[in-house]
C-alpha cells in the first residue's frame, strides 16, 4: 500500500522540494556496526548470516518511514507500507551478480526459507534480473564480504538520487574479540536528513545486540 504525504502538514514538505527539484542530491554514509552478539547467536541457531542481516534491515526500515518513502506518477511524495529487500548473488565461475528479491515477512523463519528457496531457484540464472516480478516497493542491499572498506557511495550522474535506500555491507572483521563490519547507506536527501539516517542505524544496531532469531517460530525482537 502506498500512502500520499499531506504536503499542507508535512513539515519537510519545502526540504523535499528544494532536494528533489531545485538542488537534486543524495548522501551516504559509512559506518561500521558491531555484530559480535549478532553472529554469536547465528552460529548457535544454525543460521546463515546474509538473509538473517536482510531481515533485521528490513524490519527496521518498517519503523523508519523516510526509508519506505516513494512518489506516485505525478512526483509527490507518499510511504509504502513495506519495502521488499532486493539483493545481489554472486557467481564465482564468472565474477558477476545477480539481483534477487524475497518479499519481506515478519515472521523470520517465513521469510529465512523463501529467501532459501529463492536461492536454490534462481540464484543460477545469469543476467541482471535473475528473478521476474520485483515489486515497486524495493530497497536495495548488498554485501562486498571480499573488502573492509571506511567509505562508500552510489553515484547516479545526470539523474535524481534515488529516493530508496541503497545500502551496502563489507567484509566481518574481529579485533579483541569484537566483531564489526562497514554499513554504508546511500540515499536522497529528499527523502532523509542525516537526523533520520542517524536513527535508521541507531535502531538498526540496537537490534542487532538484543534480536533472538529462529528457524522455526515467529521472531519478536527483544525489548
Amino acid at each position: 500500500m502506498f500512502t500520499p504525504i499531506d504536503l499542507t502538514t508535512w513539515p519537510r514538505r519545502e526540504h523535499f522540494h528544494y532536494y528533489r527539484n531545485i538542488l537534486p542530491c543524495g548522501y551516504s554514509v559509512t559506518v561500521r556496526l558491531d555484530v559480535t552478539r549478532f553472529t554469536a547467536m547465528l552460529k548457535k541457531q544454525e543460521l546463515k548470516f546474509y538473509p538473517s542481516f536482510i531481515w533485521c534491515v528490513s524490519h527496521n526500515i518498517l519503523s523508519h518511514p523516510a526509508f519506505r518513502m516513494g512518489v506516485d506518477r505525478e512526483g509527490n511524495p507518499g510511504t509504502h507500507d513495506v519495502m521488499h529487500p532486493n539483493y545481489t548473488v554472486f557467481h564465482q565461475e564468472d565474477h558477476t551478480f545477480s539481483d534477487l528479491w524475497t518479499a519481506h515477512d515478519e515472521d523470520f523463519s517465513q521469510f529465512y526459507q523463501r529467501f532459501l528457496e529463492d536461492v536454490a531457484e534462481y540464484g543460477n540464472n545469469r543476467g541482471i534480473k535473475a528473478k521476474t516480478g520485483q515489486p515497486g516497493n524495493f530497497y536495495c542491499i548488498s554485501c562486498v564480504p571480499w573488502l573492509d572498506f571506511t567509505g562508500y557511495s552510489a553515484v547516479v550522474p545526470g539523474g535524481q538520487p534515488n529516493i530508496f535506500p541503497v545500502i551496502t555491507y563489507g567484509k566481518a572483521t574481529e579485533d579483541a574479540g569484537k566483531v564489526t563490519l562497514p554499513f554504508a547507506v546511500n540515499i536522497s536527501h529528499a527523502a532523509a536528513d542525516g537526523w533520520h539516517t542517524a536513527e535508521f542505524v541507531n535502531d538498526l544496531q540496537a537490534l542487532l545486540d538484543s534480536v533472538t532469531l529462529n528457524r522455526h517460530t515467529e521472531v519478536t525482537p527483544n525489548e
